[in-house]
């Protein structure tokens, strides 16, 4: 490590309760190995304060979000809230939000180390048309270190209705993405590591050098097929997976 672990979990957990996202202190500091260990004892203080950590996201993943944010190489982050497709969040309720287009999966068995697409194929209970909602809470462009240890701007998950995997070609699904009732994006399954699979795959092996794993009923957010969308007070996104389903969220409107 680059910096002492204690220590800097310590201080970011206090500058967490200022709403102090990226403490200035350690821009420049942190390695990628620094990033993901003081993001996981965050996650931890975290469930020790109430919090459910209930799955795993990886981003990164698609080759317009790596152009977007000048990083080649996928990451992950922790889930702690999954909310219905069609949710409202408050106008004031999320920090410079965003959303990415993602088949959620939730995993029916467990994954100790490296896996293989198909082991991951075999493992899958059902998988979701999802939306991931993120927060641009500091300069994630220019201090991706810090916004992974600040977990990879994870804010909350939508998820619509939930369906076997079968035999469906993930990588041949194509979403469309609609903001305020218009079309802005379609991107294939084939734009996520080239098969949405390969980031459970992925994640199963990276994991293990931090002492975790993946376990039966967790959810993983796979990576989105198009670019990162913002999202303001009044706006609306629909997505549709052909085969797969919808999902809806939305923002209220400011008042007065």
């Amino acid at each position: 490590m680059t910096v002492q672990l204690e220590t800097a979990v310590d201080e970011f957990w206090a500058a967490r309760q200022r709403r102090e996202y990226f403490p200035p202190a350690y821009k420049g500091r942190l390695d990628l190995d620094d990033a993901y260990r003081i993001q996981l004892a965050l996650i931890d203080r975290r469930v020790a304060a109430g919090e459910r950590h209930i799955g795993w996201k990886v981003g990164l993943t698609a080759k317009v979000i790596q152009e977007q944010f000048g990083f080649h190489e996928p990451v992950f982050g922790c889930i702690l809230e999954t909310r219905p497709s069609g949710h409202v969040f408050g106008a004031r309720e999320l920090i410079s939000p965003g959303f990415e287009t993602e088949i959620c999966m939730r995993l029916g068995r467990d994954f100790d180390g490296p896996a293989t697409v198909g082991e991951v194929r075999s493992g899958v209970a059902e998988i979701h048309p999802a939306f991931e909602v993120i927060e641009t809470r500091g300069d994630f462009v220019n201090h991706i270190a810090l916004a992974l240890a600040d977990n990879a701007q994870q804010r909350s998950v939508i998820l619509g209705e939930g369906r076997p995997l079968g035999d469906l070609r993930l990588e041949d699904v194509q979403a469309e993405v609609f903001l305020n009732g218009q079309e802005v994006a379609r991107g294939m399954g084939s734009a996520v590591l080239g098969n949405p699979l390969e980031s459970v795959a992925w994640l199963a092996g990276k994991l293990g050098a931090y002492g975790r794993k993946l376990r039966a009923g967790d959810v993983v957010m796979t990576g989105s097929f198009v670019r990162q969308f913002p999202l303001a007070p009044g706006d609306r996104a629909r997505a549709n997976f052909a085969g797969v389903g919808e999902v809806e969220l939305a923002v209220a409107a400011e008042r007065g």
